[in-house]
């Protein structure tokens, strides 16, 4: 990280490892010594969790429900209780297409299942010890995932009571606020994550942990006194279950909008232009790989991580990974109790509608396709995603990647503190 000396207004010098600038009246104070790990200490275990749960008041929060539209009022009203007054929202029409029937064995029915006990080059056997069938069953035993859509699947009666209501077709909104840049208000970095789920649980995990990072992201940078040169949005996105809908609208709706002035000559850019989107999808849960019974550990493993992913297939590979290690960089210094990794295969997330046009990473608890797609996440759509099913050290993974985002962020869009 470049090492930038910072002139203080009273005169005096101080020398911060970031490009955050600390502006102090008076005398030196201790934001000045490290402002970055001052914002990331404003983090609180406490109220990511009470975000959290407060998310879960609204059950899975599936698209098209009454329980949806009143969770997006909830977050818009939290985001303008926090200082992020700007918020406004995008208004699209989602109408799903049925749902294809398949055959057995493979994509689509076209592919025949592989046999684990055929022969591979290596001598070995298909899968981990033969369980097959391929792909990222060779990286540890596998379960079967899937959504959840009997809601009698769900024990607890007045949830399945909440989620009983089924998605109708129609308009969708989703809300977003922004912290405006003061010297490049122009210039923009998207920080996004899902607030509807499925499975007739509460989605505490998938995705009320990567609101509650959003949230709580915004929060901080909105407090009185901190004040960014470039802007920032904060974006909860709608219909991410049903096939990134409601992040294709936003591409679709304001891509070409991008670092126009409106009104010409007023300084106001409802569209910055992008500099980089951050996806958080799925934060809190890594017990490792299921064994040979199918069952994942009740506790976080030893060997727990954030995983910071980039797509290596898009068009902007090179400039996504680049910022994935930026912060993993960040992470190294300023994070606690979990480490950060980078990985090339994001995929499956709201990151993706953006990832051709900007450079765009997400992070989430596991790699996306090696990882929950193997079953390391046995409560992903399911009944069990609830608040109650995870366990600080679960939330503290979570919290960790919101640090991760927050140091980052904090460096790149010009952070200044005025402390008083």
């Amino acid at each position: 990280m470049q090492v930038k000396t910072v002139s203080l207004v009273v005169a005096m010098t101080v020398t911060v490892a970031s490009g955050l600038t600390v502006v102090v009246e008076g005398q030196q104070s201790d934001e000045a010594a490290d402002p970055v790990r001052t914002l990331v200490g404003r983090l609180d275990l406490e109220r990511y969790k009470a975000t959290i749960e407060g998310l879960t008041q609204f059950g899975d929060r599936r698209q098209g429900t009454q329980r949806n539209r009143d969770a997006v009022d909830w977050i818009e009203a939290q985001l303008q209780a926090a200082g992020c007054a700007s918020t406004e929202r995008i208004a699209y029409t989602f109408t799903p297409r049925p749902r294809p029937r398949t055959g057995g064995g493979g994509r689509g029915g076209t592919r025949p299942p592989l046999n684990p006990t055929d022969p591979t080059p290596t001598g070995g056997r298909i899968g981990r010890n033969g369980t097959g069938p391929g792909g990222s069953s060779i990286f540890g035993y596998r379960r079967p995932t899937g959504v959840v859509r009997d809601p009698m699947a769900q024990p607890n009666e007045a949830l399945r009571e909440l989620n009983s209501e089924e998605p109708t077709p129609g308009e969708r909104t989703e809300v977003y606020c922004t912290k405006v840049g003061t010297t490049n208000p122009d210039e923009m970095y998207i920080i996004g994550a899902h607030m509807d789920g499925h499975g007739f649980g509460e989605a505490a995990n998938d995705d009320g942990s990567g609101t509650a990072v959003v949230m709580e992201l915004a929060r901080i940078f909105s407090a009185p006194g901190v004040r960014t040169g470039r802007s920032i949005r904060f974006a909860l996105w709608n219909n991410e279950e049903t096939g990134l809908n409601g992040s294709r609208a936003y591409v679709e709706q304001r891509r070409e909008r991008q670092g126009r002035e409106d009104p010409p000559g007023s300084g106001r850019y409802p569209e910055p232009r992008w500099l980089g989107m951050i996806q958080h999808d799925m934060m809190l849960f890594d017990h490792g790989a299921p064994g040979p019974d199918g069952v994942v550990s009740r506790d976080q493993r030893r060997e727990a991580d954030v995983n910071i992913e980039f797509q290596s297939s898009s068009d902007l590979a090179n400039e996504s990974r680049d910022l994935a290690f930026f912060f993993k960089a960040a992470s190294d210094a300023y994070a606690t109790d979990y480490p950060a990794m980078v990985g090339p295969h994001m995929t499956n997330t709201d990151s993706t509608p953006f990832m051709n046009v900007v450079p765009s990473i997400s992070l989430r608890e596991n790699e996306r396709g090696m990882h929950v797609g193997a079953g390391w996440d046995p409560h992903w759509h399911q009944p069990t995603d609830l608040y109650g099913t995870f366990t600080d050290d679960d939330f503290r993974l979570g919290l960790n990647a919101a640090q991760t985002t927050l140091a980052a962020i904090a460096q790149l869009v010009d952070a200044e503190i005025n402390i008083r």
